[in-house]
């Protein structure tokens, strides 16, 4: 794959469609999910340096000394929230990810529980 293709299939992800999804009617509620989304892209180059010189036990007629490297493209997406229209409101309901709620309340705890150890050791020093 060149690199024109590969910017080209790049722009095909970055759509607005991939942020908003396809409005959902229920009733007299319409409900618009959203994502975060974000990508990436790279590129490559290659070069060659002409033949190099036979190093000790090598063969008289050397390859040509040559370097190359390679890119690619990423894509991800992670839900936000929906907009619910109702009644001709517009509200924003979050999508809540519980394994980042706990994972900070970890972190919080670990923190807190280094935290009272340190107090408590300078305490029992002084006395």
């Amino acid at each position: 794959m060149d690199i024109m293709e590969l910017v080209e299939r790049s722009k095909d992800t970055a759509t607005v469609n991939r942020v908003f999804g396809e409005p959902i009617r229920h009733g007299d509620v319409l409900v618009i999910p959203v994502a975060r989304v974000g990508q990436g892209g790279g590129g490559g180059q290659g070069r060659s340096k002409g033949p190099r010189e036979a190093r000790a036990g090598e063969a008289a007629a050397p390859e040509p000394e040559s370097e190359g490297s390679g890119g690619g493209f990423g894509f991800g997406a992670a839900p936000m929230g929906v907009f619910v229209v109702k009644d001709g409101e517009v509200t924003w309901r979050p999508a809540v990810n519980v394994n980042q709620i706990v994972l900070g309340g970890q972190v919080v705890a670990v923190v807190l529980l280094l935290t009272v150890r340190a107090v408590l050791k300078k305490w029992r020093r002084r006395h």
